[in-house]
């Protein structure tokens, strides 16, 4: 006797599971880069506005502008290492404005 009522995937329907599951890929990938890059600008914003706030309580506390981020990791307003952003792009003091460097 033969049985065949046998359960299982066919290959037509695993084929067709594989392309739905690539076209699912395809989509997604692209937004994934994209809304990373947005994510570390926002990160970049909110990292110059954290300094612009430390320059401005140094300025208060020593009744100079500092002039550099070094003044502000000497002084113990920032960590040592943080003179970049999220994204990489350094950042500099500029007349006591906290603004993007040129990328080294």
């Amino acid at each position: 006797m033969k049985k065949s009522n046998e359960k299982g995937f066919t290959l037509i329907e695993m084929m067709i599971v594989l392309l739905v599951i690539s076209v699912l890929l395809i989509i997604t990938i692209p937004n994934i880069t994209k809304n990373n890059s947005e994510i570390n600008n926002k990160g970049c914003e909110a990292f110059i506005k954290m300094v612009q706030g430390q320059v401005q309580a140094y300025e208060i506390e020593n009744n100079k502008l500092p002039q550099n981020i070094q003044d502000l990791v000497e002084e113990d307003y920032l960590n040592e290492g943080e003179n970049s952003c999220p994204n990489g792009q350094p950042i500099i003091i500029s007349n006591g404005k906290v603004v993007l460097g040129a990328a080294s």
